[in-house]
Formats: structure tokens, sequence, C-alpha cells
């Protein structure tokens, strides 16, 4: 078998799809987990991109049709963290306006974020190394405040964290541990970047965010093409059994070897 089949298998992304029965297979997957794990509903960061914005309208379907189905009030949360000033918080709040969010709530990671990478470098200091802390470490503060947000609402409100990870990420690595650091369910994880935006058009998903280029947010102007040197075209004809260029490939699965140690269960002994 070769590496690219191996890593299709491996991430269940399907050749093509079907739009509609993919969102009311994911929308069915979130509801049954929802009964099963005895919650109230679901809790979904809009970051304003396109991944995100499709979670966010699996999630509304699915927790309406809990609601409608059950005749308990089932909630769809939509959490807005912005550092500072968010050059396209708009396009958060337009998502959570076409999917008709009742809940929504900002929560600014800016003070914590700032203060927790001030600690890291009175750390610094105290070794004997006094630095400032890198862009990319900065960055994953950012990520992992986020959550640590998401969890303290989804606690007390007795809900799930849903996770916007999906193939197109997996495959290159770019996701801190098992999401942006930990989520509890992922309703596109099988799906790659192009499979992705074809569930945005079925959905609804403003056009704001179809036209934004895919970002994680970690730093002012980063792309996760400018980043990686990967174009989702690539990344997504490679997991769908296609063809690409030897050197696209070559970059695609050095990535995905470097990466293994965040595809996999935590290691014990």
């Amino acid at each position: 078998m070769s590496l690219q089949s191996e890593i299709i298998e491996r991430l269940g992304v399907k050749p093509s799809i079907d739009p509609e029965a993919e969102i009311r297979r994911r929308v069915d997957f979130l509801k049954e987990y929802v009964k099963k794990s005895g919650t109230t509903g679901l809790l979904i960061a809009i970051s304003g991109g396109i991944d995100s914005a499709v979670a966010t309208g699996l999630c509304k379907r699915a927790t309406d049709e809990l609601s409608e189905e059950t005749g308990r009030e089932y909630m769809t949360l939509g959490v807005f963290q912005p550092y500072g000033d968010q050059a396209d918080i708009a396009d958060s709040y337009a998502v959570a306006e076409a999917f008709r969010l009742k809940h929504k709530v900002e929560t600014n990671i800016e003070e914590a974020v700032d203060e927790i990478t001030l600690e890291v470098e009175h750390g610094f200091k105290a070794l004997g190394i006094p630095r400032h802390l890198s862009r990319g470490g900065k960055g994953n503060i950012k990520a992992r405040t986020r959550m640590v947000t998401q969890y303290a609402l989804a606690f007390d409100l007795n809900l799930l964290v849903v996770g916007t990870d999906h193939a197109s990420e997996a495959i290159t690595g770019f996701f801190t541990k098992w999401g942006d650091g930990a989520v509890d369910i992922t309703p596109l994880s099988t799906l790659n970047k192009r499979q992705v935006r074809q569930l945005a058009s079925h959905l609804g998903v403003p056009q704001s965010v179809l036209d934004k280029a895919p970002s994680a947010g970690l730093w002012d102007g980063q792309t996760d093409e400018g980043e990686l040197g990967i174009t989702y075209g690539d990344n997504s004809d490679y997991l769908e059994g296609k063809e690409i260029s030897a050197e696209a490939r070559e970059k695609l699965e050095k990535q995905y070897l470097k990466t293994e140690h965040k595809r996999t269960s935590i290691p014990g002994i």
C-alpha cells in the first residue's frame, strides 16, 4: 500500500461526497452523542473562518432537531474569542446571524494571553536565558487560552465542546494535540478542505466567509497555505487519491511524517 493510500484510509476521506447526505450524517452524529453524554447542547467557537462556520451550521441543526423531538431546550452556544481587536470579527457575527444563534458570547483573550506570556518570559529570565517568547509560542498560548475559556463555559452550562479539525489539517499536523488543546467531538474529521467548502455552500455560510484565505489566526497576516507552503487544492486532491506534483507530494508527505506525534494517543508505559 502506498503512503497516500495509507493516509487516506487512516483519515477516512472519501474521493467524493454528497453534501446533503454528509450534512445529515454529521447532524445525526452530533445528536446521538449529545443524548448519550447527557449534556444539554454544544459549544462552538466561531472564528469567522469556513471550518467553524460549517461546524456552527451542523451544531445548530442538531440542537434545533433535538429540542423539537424531545420538547426540551438544547443549546448551541457560539463563542467569539478575539485577541484584542479582531479585524474580521464581523464575519464571526455574520455566521451567528446566518444560523440564527440565540445563544452567543464574546470572550476577549488578550489580557489572559499577555499575562501568561509575561509569566513565561519571567521563567526564561529565572533560567538565565532572558528572551521574548517566540511568535509561534505565543500563538499556541492563544489557541490554548481559547480552549480553557470554552471549557470553563461548557462545564457550568453542561455543553460539549465542538472541534473544527478535519482531514486536511490532520494530514499536516496543523493543529495542537487533539484539536486546539483538546475538544469533545469533531464532526468534520473525515472531510478534506474542499469537502468542507461543499458543505458550507449547502448550509448557507456567508459569502464573506467563503471568500477568505484559511487562517488559524495565530498572528496578524498568518495563513495556513503561506505557513505550510502547501495549497489546500493539492492537499484535497491528495486526500481524494488524485495525482499531484512531485514537489507538492514530497512536502505533504514530509509534513505528515514529521507530525505523526500529533495524531497518536498520548504515550504511556
